[in-house]
């Protein structure tokens, strides 16, 4: 765990992680002039769709297009928090319209939401009191799949063996 909140490690395809350049990575954004200098490159197509996001060990949010792997937004690097999230300009300021922990190569906990909000308060965006769609992940413990826990059905979707209730998708945790 770091000083800021629990780490997630990549569990998604190695693949993915294996295509990963040192020099990739989403747009690092720590202050609302970085954001609003970032945004205001984004094509209106671009603002339509919910973007990549990952929230660094730094605390610092980066965000890259929708279709971007999050393992490639966050330059292959343990990260605090992972999803998606979408922006409208509201008035005289940006906000966060939508978010969630939607990221199935980091499958991070709902809990994850504080570092979210803290980087997010960081760079002065108006945001909702939580995610907007949250995304509970577990690993089955006899079958080792990732699941997606859908209307508290705590059982897996591939060998039907019941899940934890605590989240555990990282083997290493």
């Amino acid at each position: 765990m770091s000083a800021r909140g629990r780490g997630y490690q990549y569990v998604g395809p190695v693949e993915l992680k294996a295509a990963v350049r040192p020099d990739s990575g989403g747009c690092p954004i720590s202050s609302a002039a970085e954001f609003v200098g970032w945004i205001a490159e984004r094509s209106a197509s671009e603002l339509a769709e919910p973007f990549t996001f990952v929230v660094g060990t730094d605390g610092v949010l980066r965000l890259a297009p929708r279709r971007s792997e999050h393992v490639a937004c966050a330059g292959g690097a343990v990260v605090l928090s992972a999803g998606e999230v979408s922006f409208v300009r509201e008035a005289d300021r940006w906000t966060v319209s939508e978010v969630s922990n939607q990221s199935t190569g980091y499958c991070p906990d709902v809990t994850s939401w504080s570092e979210v909000a803290r980087a997010l308060d960081d760079v002065g965006l108006g945001r909702p009191s939580g995610f907007t769609h949250e995304v509970v992940f577990r690993r089955c413990p006899d079958c080792q799949e990732r699941n997606i826990v859908r209307e508290d059905d705590f059982v897996c979707v591939f060998c039907g063996s019941d899940l934890p209730a605590a989240w555990n998708v990282d083997p290493a945790a």
